[in-house]
């Protein structure tokens, strides 16, 4: 497996666009085909810095030393990482911008999944604005000043707007166009429509920290196709 595209590189950090489905750790089944085990076959010594969820693709940094893995570990921990994500988001927003802060905790019986629970979860700020409204869709950037699992998803999807794609808060894993054109017609040697995007449609867009020497850490990794195919779609749509 290729390292995915390196968005910056120094003595000390390493940050990788990472494509949606690559795991970022191993998981309980130590699956080589994750991204520390890549890094680690291709450099040798590497630290994982941070997590995002499998299905979310964008920035993510490592550190090639155990001086510099402290040094981020305790910027991320202290909330002193700048970290923006894209999201395709179900339905027209009302409030172009806003900051939710429903707090979050596991499901208690369903593994993997998170709920809203402001009494017994933990606190969880996410700083949202619209960056283009489609018809029941919009492109929406979004903010987080904590680092809860599932945070992202579970906020938008608590406010009514979930992540298109969304195989845990949304309803329908795949996007088709026909969903969006009435008067779509499939090719006649097509027996059945492919879907344009069958991933969560989250990106990591943009990281920056400060590192301890005082240089500016930071990387924006571009949309992937598929986003960037939904997205060009949802535009024509909406003309």
């Amino acid at each position: 497996m290729k390292i995915p595209e390196i968005l910056f590189d120094n003595d000390d950090y390493i940050i990788l666009n990472k494509p949606s489905g690559l795991l970022s750790i191993p998981d309980h089944y130590n699956n080589p085909n994750n991204l520390t085990d890549v890094l680690r076959r291709k450099l040798g010594e590497i630290f994982i810095c941070h997590r995002i969820d499998k299905d979310t693709s964008g920035c993510i940094v490592f550190a090639k030393n155990a001086d510099a893995h402290r040094f981020a570990s305790m910027a991320f921990e202290n909330k002193e990482v700048s970290k923006e994500y894209l999201a395709i988001a179900h339905g027209n927003l009302v409030e172009p911008t806003g900051t939710i802060e429903d707090k979050l905790m596991p499901h208690g019986s369903k593994q993997h999944l998170v709920i809203v629970h402001n009494k017994f979860g933990k606190e969880a700020r996410t700083d949202y604005k619209v960056v283009e409204q489609f018809k029941d869709y919009a492109l929406v950037s979004c903010i987080i000043k904590t680092g809860r699992m599932h945070q992202i998803r579970v906020h938008l999807e608590n406010i009514g707007h979930p992540i298109l794609c969304d195989p845990f808060y949304s309803k329908g894993k795949d996007f088709f166009v026909s969903s969006i054109k009435r008067r779509y017609n499939l090719k006649n040697d097509v027996e059945r429509e492919r879907p344009l995007n069958s991933r969560l449609c989250l990106h990591a867009h943009r990281i920056l920290f400060t590192a301890e020497n005082g240089e500016i850490i930071k990387a924006e990794g571009n949309l992937f196709k598929d986003m960037r195919a939904t997205i060009q779609q949802l535009r024509k749509w909406n003309q």
